[in-house]
C-alpha cells in the first residue's frame, strides 16, 4: 500500500487541465448531484475549492443546516486523499449587492491559491448545467466554465420538503434508505440532526407556514405581501427587537410590519415605531433624520412567501443618551445594540443586509480557511 506521501507525490505528478476549479452551492444539504459535480473537478485540477453560501445565517426552512455541518457532510463523501485536495469555506451571502459578493468569491479564491510566481493559475468555474447559469458566468469572465451533465431527479429542496413536511415519515426514509438521493454519510448526519431541538423549532416554523399558506390557498393568484422596516441608528447603535415567538424565535429583528390598506409606506413605518416600540422620539424629528430607503425583493427574503420590503433609514443625531424605549405588554422586547455585536447568524431573514445595505457594513466574516 503507497504511504501518504507518495500518494501525494502521485497526485503532484499526475497532469490535470486546471490548477483550481471552484465550485459554488448552498449544499442544503450536499446531495449525489453535488459530489457528482465535486469528483468530477477532484478528475480535473490539483485543488477544488467548494464555496458554501448562506455561511453566518440563522437557521430556516431554507438553510437548516450551519457551515460547520455542511462542511462535515461534505467531507463524508470523500476518502482522505481526496479532502487533502478539497477546500471547503464558507462564503456569505449579499443579496443586495453583487459587485459585494464577487469581491469576497475572488478574494477567497485568491487567498486560497498559491500560484508560482513564475505563471498564474489556470482557474475555473464548475457547475451542474443547469446550476452553472450564464448569469453566475458573467460575474467571472476571468475564469473558464467547466459544466457537469446534472443528476436528473434530485432537488435538494424537495429533501427539505420530505424531512420538515413529513416528520412522522423521516425516521422510516432513513432507516428504509429512501433518501437514495443523499450520501450514506449525510443519511448519517440528517439522522442526528433530526434528534435535536433545532429541528424541533424547525418543525413549529413548518406548521406555521402551513397555516399561514391554508389561510391563502383560495386566492385566485399567489399573494405578494407589503411590509415595511425600520433601520434607526444613533451613536454607534441600531434598534432592533428580539422575537418572542417562531418563526426565528430569539432572533433580532428590525422593527416593521405590515402596512394598512390606506397608509403610505412612511407613515406605516411611523406607526410602527410609535404604537409598536415607543420609541420616544418626535415623530418631526425623525422625519427630518430620513437619510434614505429602499425596496427589498430578494424572491426568498421571507419565510411567508413573496414579500416585499420598503425600509427606512433614520441617522439620528449622536447623543450620550440613547431614546427610550417604553415596553409594549404582550410585544416583542426592543433594544438598542452596538454596531460591533452585529452578526449575520443572529438577525431575522435578510435584515443583516439590509442594515448592512444603508450602513456599509464588512461583508467578510471568518477567514478563507475558516
Amino acid at each position: 500500500m503507497p504511504s501518504e506521501h507518495s500518494a501525494t507525490q502521485v497526485h503532484d505528478a499526475q497532469s490535470y487541465d486546471f490548477d483550481c476549479l471552484v465550485f459554488i452551492g448552498r449544499f442544503q444539504p450536499p446531495h449525489l448531484g453535488h459530489l457528482a459535480v465535486i469528483r468530477e473537478a477532484l478528475k480535473q485540477a490539483r485543488q477544488v475549492i467548494v464555496l458554501v453560501g448562506s455561511s453566518w445565517q440563522a437557521r430556516s426552512l431554507r438553510n437548516p443546516w450551519q457551515f460547520d455541518e455542511r462542511q462535515t457532510m461534505i467531507r463524508s463523501g470523500f476518502d482522505d486523499d481526496e479532502n487533502r485536495r478539497l477546500e471547503i469555506t464558507p462564503l456569505l451571502d449579499a443579496l443586495y449587492n453583487d459587485d459585494v459578493w464577487v469581491r469576497d468569491v475572488q478574494r477567497r479564491v485568491r487567498d486560497l491559491t498559491a500560484p508560482d510566481v513564475a505563471k498564474l493559475p489556470r482557474i475555473g468555474l464548475i457547475g451542474a448545467s443547469r446550476g452553472q447559469s450564464s448569469y453566475y458566468l458573467s460575474l467571472f469572465p476571468q475564469w473558464e466554465s467547466v459544466s457537469v451533465p446534472l443528476v436528473e431527479g434530485i432537488s435538494a429542496s424537495q429533501i427539505r420538503e420530505r424531512l420538515f413536511r413529513s416528520p412522522g415519515a423521516t425516521d422510516d426514509y432513513l432507516s428504509t434508505g429512501a433518501y437514495h438521493d443523499l450520501p450514506p454519510g449525510v443519511v448519517q448526519q440528517v439522522a442526528e440532526f433530526c434528534q435535536g431541538d433545532a429541528y424541533e423549532q424547525l418543525l413549529e416554523e413548518q406548521r406555521l407556514l402551513d397555516q399561514y399558506r391554508q389561510a391563502w390557498a383560495q386566492a385566485p393568484y399567489p399573494p405578494i405581501f407589503v411590509t415595511v422596516n425600520a433601520v434607526v441608528v444613533q451613536s454607534g447603535h441600531v434598534l432592533l427587537v428580539r422575537r418572542k415567538a417562531a418563526p426565528g424565535k430569539g432572533l433580532y429583528a428590525l422593527p416593521g410590519g405590515f402596512i394598512n390598506p390606506h397608509e403610505r409606506l412612511l407613515d406605516a413605518c411611523l406607526r410602527e415605531l410609535r404604537e409598536r416600540i415607543r420609541l420616544k422620539v418626535p415623530e418631526p424629528v425623525l422625519k427630518g433624520s430620513l437619510r434614505g430607503q429602499r425596496l427589498f425583493d430578494e424572491p426568498h427574503r421571507s419565510w411567508r412567501g413573496r414579500t416585499l420590503a420598503e425600509a427606512f433609514y433614520f441617522a439620528l443625531r449622536p447623543d450620550q443618551q440613547l431614546p427610550r424605549l417604553k415596553p409594549v405588554k404582550g410585544g416583542d422586547h426592543a433594544r438598542w445594540v452596538a454596531l460591533a455585536d452585529l452578526e449575520p447568524d443572529s438577525l431575522f431573514e435578510d435584515h443583516f443586509f439590509i442594515i448592512q445595505n444603508f450602513l456599509g457594513l464588512p461583508a467578510d466574516f471568518g477567514s478563507a480557511g475558516a
